[in-house]
This record gives structure tokens, C-alpha cells and sequence, in this order.
């Protein structure tokens, strides 16, 4: 079990990314806080209201959570999965009963 804690990659920290909405991209920038394999933190889109995250997880390279919004006066969740590689993660998320988005790159703000 230590092991395996040992080799799960800390994403504590600022990362960034651009996600791309048919001709509006726009950036999206992650504050992340890890703990063993739980992972919290917020999520503050163009709007400028971070937002935070639930569930989440690191298990080795692989990272998960969601993000819950309210979308002018309809519940949203967006889930999000991703691959830690070194100081970038590609993500993707899908939104619950809504379109999938299509997979962003997140870099670490250094």
C-alpha cells in the first residue's frame, strides 16, 4: 500500500488549460490540493467564481473529480478523468446528460 502511495504523483498546485466550445475557447484554471489519494481543490472558469471540486482522486498517473454548477437555475455535473504526465495532464470531461466535451491539455503554472 505504501508502495503504491509513493508512486502517485502529487498535482498539488495551479494548472491551466483551454477548453474548446465550438468557436469559444476559453481557459480554465484548477487549484489543486492533494492528500495521499484524495484530491480537492477548485476549478474558476472566465466567469471568475472558483468553484469546487468533489470526489477526487489520484491513483497513480490517473486523476478524477467533479464539478458541480448551477446553469441559471439548472443543477450541472461535469466529470473529468485524466492521465498525470509529468507537469501536464490530459483531461476529459463529460457533462451528465449533456455533451462531451472535447479532451483538454492542463500545465502546471510554475
Amino acid at each position: 500500500i505504501f508502495a503504491a502511495a509513493a508512486l502517485a504523483a502529487d498535482i498539488s498546485g495551479n494548472w491551466s488549460g483551454t477548453m474548446q466550445m465550438g468557436d469559444n475557447p476559453f481557459t480554465l484554471t484548477y487549484a489543486f490540493k492533494q492528500d495521499a489519494e484524495k484530491l480537492t481543490g477548485t476549478v474558476t472558469g472566465p466567469q471568475g467564481d472558483p468553484l469546487p471540486i468533489n470526489d477526487g482522486k489520484v491513483v497513480g498517473d490517473k486523476v478524477s473529480f467533479n464539478v458541480k454548477v448551477d446553469m441559471g437555475g439548472t443543477p450541472a455535473k461535469f466529470s473529468s478523468e485524466g492521465v498525470i504526465k509529468g507537469d501536464e495532464i490530459s483531461l476529459t470531461t463529460k457533462s451528465e446528460g449533456g455533451p462531451d466535451f472535447p479532451p483538454m491539455t492542463l500545465k502546471r503554472v510554475k
